[in-house]
């Protein structure tokens, strides 16, 4: 870190920045891990062992991001309950929808538990930005972002590595690994996330940032957060449900390939994540913003339009790193904020407007690509970015406000 041991955050109160920092990265790594360990899987556990089809795989994904839309509780909890706490139960709720899923028969006890592990994983992200965005400064914010982000994608690259080994086994030379299969992966992943939940737990408190007084207050001149977060949303949600599905269902591919793609994201993205923070406190917001959008609305159309599978295998490495921008939204809120103190509330917030799309979006695009054409739902992704990219253009950036605006609520 380049910063010192001690810092002042934006409220002006003294925080051991260098600590905040180390507890973020051990949660971030293990919720990472055991995130990315599910994602990789998911599809292939879903079509092969359950029988899950297309139409089940967008209710489920809509039922999955319903904790999203609870976001903006967090706002409320952590009136009562810290930040820090927050994030460390939010890796034990991941760590418990792991091993529940290992134990998963059907449709049922599947979303059953698919939606413990989403209140971890949705629960985690807006505090854990939030956190950041109070302690660091704003030239450092992005950066601290970044570096976070290269953590997760390490830990990332690590559970493909174990899904590599354990799921079908490994023979190399005397080197023999049993097969695991996937049951018996999700229960070790998720007893690891759970040993590190307990580390992130046993944390203790943060000076500085522990009883701080927050508020509740949503205001409009943050309207152009609130909208790029809806619409990021949106595009997440087509493509993070439908591109690996297209890449099973139509091209075949198997767990292996799947987990080849994700090992390259992440070694991608365990440096880029970095640089996409620095990049972003260079140029700003809107240019990186403007620049990610273009670039996204290219891949969408590379997946409605082109048949060949070693070219969509690079679109979705293409699509992973340019993810990497919403560094750029949260500190872009971090510039227009009128009090730290409505952070927590204000992220979280966007955190349920991210995902008001999520109970329409996976079941629309379900219904495009089977009464339509798979072509049509990554299409209607290619709108969406293209409508982000005319929003980002509103964007201007302020250190100070001029005054105290009127709050909604």
């Amino acid at each position: 870190m380049s910063k010192a041991d001690c810092a002042r955050n934006p409220a002006g109160s003294t925080v051991d920045f260098r600590r905040i920092f180390i507890i973020l990265a051990v949660s971030n790594f293990f919720l990472s891990f055991g995130f990315n360990v599910w994602s990789v899987v998911f599809n292939n556990f879903a079509v092969e062992d359950l029988g899950i089809r297309a139409s089940q795989l967008g209710l489920l994904q809509s039922i999955r991001e319903i904790p999203g839309l609870l976001g903006f509780v967090i706002g409320f909890l952590v009136l009562w309950l810290s930040e820090m706490r927050v994030l460390a139960v939010s890796v034990l709720a991941l760590g418990l929808g792991l091993v529940m899923t290992g134990w998963a028969t059907g449709f049922g006890s599947f979303t059953v538990a698919t939606l413990v592990m989403s209140i971890g994983f949705h629960f985690y992200y807006p505090v854990n930005s939030s956190v950041v965005l109070m302690a660091a400064g704003k030239e450092e914010a992005p950066k601290v972002l970044g570096r976070l982000g290269s953590i997760s994608s390490l830990a990332a690259v690590l559970g493909t590595v174990v899904i590599w080994v354990l799921v079908d086994g490994l023979e190399v030379g005397p080197l023999s690994i049993a097969a695991w299969g996937y049951r018996r992966l999700f229960f070790l992943t998720g007893a690891l996330v759970l040993a590190g939940g307990l580390v992130s737990l046993r944390s203790g408190q943060i000076r500085g940032l522990e009883g701080e007084r927050r508020k509740v207050v949503f205001r409009r001149d943050y309207w152009i957060y609130y909208l790029l977060t809806f619409l990021m949303g949106s595009r997440r949600h087509i493509f993070s449900t439908f591109a690996v599905f297209l890449l099973v269902q139509v091209y075949g591919i198997d767990v292996r390939t799947t987990a080849t793609l994700f090992l390259i994201n992440n070694l991608f993205s365990t440096y880029a994540s970095a640089q996409l923070g620095k990049l972003v406190a260079r140029f700003g917001e809107r240019r990186m913003l403007t620049a990610n959008f273009a670039a996204v609305t290219c891949v969408f159309l590379g997946y409605a339009y082109i048949p060949s599978l070693p070219l969509l295998f690079v679109l979705f490495v293409v699509d992973h790193i340019l993810f990497g921008f919403t560094v750029a939204v949260d500190s872009y809120f971090q510039k227009i904020a009128y009090s730290p103190d409505e952070i927590t509330s204000n992220v979280s917030l966007a955190q349920t407007i991210n995902h008001v799309s999520a109970l329409v979006v996976p079941v629309l695009g379900g219904i495009l690509w089977e009464q339509i054409a798979p072509a049509a739902t990554f299409v209607g992704g290619a709108v969406i970015t293209l409508l982000s990219l005319v929003v980002v253009q509103f964007i201007r950036a302020r250190e100070e406000p001029a005054q105290m605006p009127v709050a909604l609520g």
